[in-house]
């Protein structure tokens, strides 16, 4: 467990980064919602200072004046325990409360957050101060894929910022990776933070096989796009097959073929394809249809904990096997905590690692993500097994 000076200290350091990552931001950019999925910049910046003043402040500080009555029902996401709120998809309606009042509302919990911690500390309150900025940390890898996504569908194509590197290049040769039969451990072992879907460590038998040390690159996923692999029905799911017909599916999100050559769209703008980039924004059903084509298969979660130690991993989120489920003897927190992850276990597929839009000190080898089969908008890749 963090000290709760320095859990201080890393609060403010939490608040700071995700004000820096809309300071590229024009007003306008701050309300759009092209689609369901993506929640406009300015949300992002009430949700997470809701998430502080509803967790901590409201219910911990005495005599606390609540910012905004309203706000509650504006930035809480989906805790059905703390009352009604604004439907997702009506996010993007919200030109008001204006950037501006959203920001004064940061500040100002900001500033009650500090004055309370510098003077209350326990370890329930601590608990909650690290899953706050944990939360914080999640929403600004959520905040930055949001904002590609709505500058990205800016007929435009305009610039966010010339300073991220997206496309960074594996150094090493691929190898194949052979891990032995056997029965191993899986789940969070340590006292340093982690959620609670991480929790109920326990054994797995798996069975022998060989993983990549590196990603797919975007010149594999080029020759599996010229291979007619977006036509061939047998390599895909049947609702894969459905997705890429109904939504007519031929490339990786952000992706344009101009002049004969493939270009994608980034924060720097539209510009070629790097071939020797691990390939992103592909969805499950992509990844296994060019699992299927090169004839080998993703990783189960639990192979994937096993092997990450040999190799490189945290510039995208790779897709898994395994359907995201509970743990052995999982247990939910009690209240409205006990919202933000065991609900969510149907219906998706569990990512490993990390991506370019994680934040530091954030991620680890225990990491569950999860999504559904058909998202592309976050930093998703593959590594096969064999």
């Amino acid at each position: 467990m963090i000290q709760t000076d320095s859990l201080l200290d890393f609060f403010i350091e939490t608040r700071i980064y995700t004000e820096t990552l809309c300071k590229p931001l024009a007003i306008e950019d701050y309300v759009v919602q092209p689609i369901i999925d993506v929640s406009p910049p300015k949300w992002h910046l009430g949700h997470t200072t809701w998430f502080f003043e509803e967790f901590i402040l409201k219910p911990h500080v005495e005599n606390y004046k609540i910012f905004d009555e309203d706000f509650s029902f504006v930035f809480n996401s989906y805790y059905e325990t703390l009352g009604k709120r604004v439907v997702r998809a009506d996010r993007g309606n919200l030109s008001r409360p204006s950037v501006q009042k959203v920001y004064d509302y940061r500040h100002y919990v900001t500033a009650a957050m500090k004055d309370f911690f510098v003077k209350n500390q326990n370890q329930e309150l601590d608990d909650l101060l690290e899953i706050g900025i944990h939360h914080e940390k999640q929403h600004q890898e959520l905040l930055l894929t949001d904002i590609k996504f709505i500058l990205g569908n800016n007929p435009l194509l305009p610039v966010y910022s010339e300073d991220i590197e997206e496309h960074p290049v594996e150094q090493h040769q691929q190898e194949w990776i052979t891990i032995e039969e056997g029965i191993y451990e899986i789940g969070h072992n340590s006292e340093s933070f982690c959620y609670d879907n991480e929790l109920g460590r326990h054994k797995v038998y798996i069975h022998p096989f060989e993983i990549s040390n590196t990603l797919i690159k975007n010149s594999e996923y080029i020759a599996f796009i010229a291979a007619g692999g977006y036509e061939k029905f047998e390599l895909w799911h049947a609702e894969g097959w459905d997705w890429v017909n109904t939504n007519q599916i031929k490339s990786p999100l952000y992706w344009y073929m101009i002049d004969n050559e493939w270009h994608y769209y980034s924060f720097n703008g539209l510009q070629k394809v790097n071939p020797n980039a691990p390939v992103t924004h592909i969805s499950y059903f992509e990844a296994f249809a060019f699992a299927q084509w090169r004839g080998h298969r993703l990783p189960t979660e639990f192979e994937w904990e096993v092997a990450q130690e040999y190799f490189t991993w945290g510039k995208r989120w790779e897709w898994t096997e395994s359907a995201y489920l509970p743990y052995p003897n999982y247990s939910k927190a009690d209240g409205a905590l006990g919202e933000y992850n065991g609900k969510f276990m149907v219906n998706q597929k569990v990512l490993r690692g990390g991506s370019i839009a994680t934040s530091k000190k954030h991620t680890r080898s225990t990491y569950r993500n999860f999504f559904q089969t058909n998202l592309r908008w976050q930093y998703t890749g593959l590594r096969l097994v064999k």
